[in-house]
């Protein structure tokens, strides 16, 4: 079943279980598709460029969250909480930590990188590889951790 299939399957169930915030947050990630879709002169994305307008979606989110954070603004670091999940839902499962560690340093091994000054073609060689199954300042912080 594709990503737009699955939203929309969820977004009758979210009209019909009146789940307002719910429903929000897939019209929303819904109409992210779409907007690719029409920026790219598609009629439909593909997986991976389905993943990339969630992951991106995702990331706004986190980004704001930092914000709120800041502002003391409880109540919509909360609701920032709740639409994050509801979003992860629709990610593939996210890489362990070992597992994440384990694909930075075959990489690393892979282009021969010696030195932080490697670091652009080992970021370039591992995103491809963990596209939506976890974060890039995170695979960041353990390519520079395995670099140094």
């Amino acid at each position: 079943m594709s990503m737009a299939e699955r939203l929309n399957q969820d977004m009758k169930a979210a009209m019909k279980n009146k789940e307002k915030e719910k429903l929000w947050v897939i019209r929303m990630a819904k109409a992210s598709l779409q907007n690719e879709a029409i920026k790219l002169g598609q009629d439909s994305l593909s997986e991976e460029e389905e993943l990339t307008v969630l992951a991106r979606e995702v990331k706004q989110r986190k980004d704001s969250l930092h914000e709120f954070k800041e502002a003391g603004r409880d109540d919509l670091v909360e609701q920032l909480y709740r639409e994050i999940d509801i979003l992860q839902a629709y990610m593939p499962e996210q890489l362990s930590e070992d597992k994440l560690e384990q694909i930075v340093q075959e990489t690393i091994s892979e282009v021969g990188a010696t030195s932080k000054q490697d670091m652009g073609k080992v970021m370039s060689a591992i995103m491809p590889k963990v596209k939506g199954k976890a974060d890039g300042s995170q695979v960041n912080k353990l390519v520079l951790k395995n670099l140094s």
